[in-house]
């Protein structure tokens, strides 16, 4: 069965974006193997909020990924390179699992994050800690309902400061 995985890059208190949405003090390890991850993946499933930030950077997709829209608003003919789901998450997501492929990378969106782990539908949490303080922002798990535990699978320091962790969901 396919991994949801929510790979996600977060500033040490806690933060997934600026307080607009910005991104700008996300920065790279040159040594970090972008092909190597992206070769994990073939879904790219994404909230409305982070779609908007896609379509401002003019990059709604992905090499070798289909992209898949969580939106109540967003109409499919506006938006032919992408799939909008606009019913069900958890039965979308379901389905997703139990389909032939590679791991599902949840790309962004805390609050599709929190729904889906309270769902029990996140198998891993992987985040990568900028070595900065944000103050305010899009949380990476904004008004979870319960604790979700967490077992530490893998960790790791790089050159640059950057700590990742990957955590699997109890």
């Amino acid at each position: 069965m396919r991994r949801i995985r929510y790979c996600v890059v977060m500033s040490l208190d806690g933060y997934i974006a600026g307080p607009k949405g910005e991104a700008d003090w996300i920065t790279t390890d040159p040594d970090f193997d972008f092909a190597a991850m992206f070769s994990q993946f073939d879904t790219l499933p994404v909230g409305r909020r982070t779609f908007d930030t896609m379509v401002a950077a003019r990059r709604v997709s992905m090499p070798g990924m289909k992209t898949i829209v969580f939106s109540r608003t967003l109409r499919q003919e506006d938006h032919p390179e992408v799939t909008i789901v606009s019913g069900d998450q958890a039965e979308t997501f379901a389905a997703l699992k139990a389909s032939p492929g590679k791991d599902i990378w949840l790309f962004g969106g805390g609050s599709l994050f929190r729904s889906l782990a309270e769902d029990g539908l996140v198998d891993t949490v992987e985040v990568r800690i900028m070595p900065i303080l944000l103050g305010a922002g899009v949380p990476l798990s904004p008004d979870l309902k319960e604790r979700i535990k967490l077992t530490l699978g893998a960790h790791k320091v790089d050159r640059t400061g950057i700590v990742s962790l990957e955590y699997a969901i109890r």
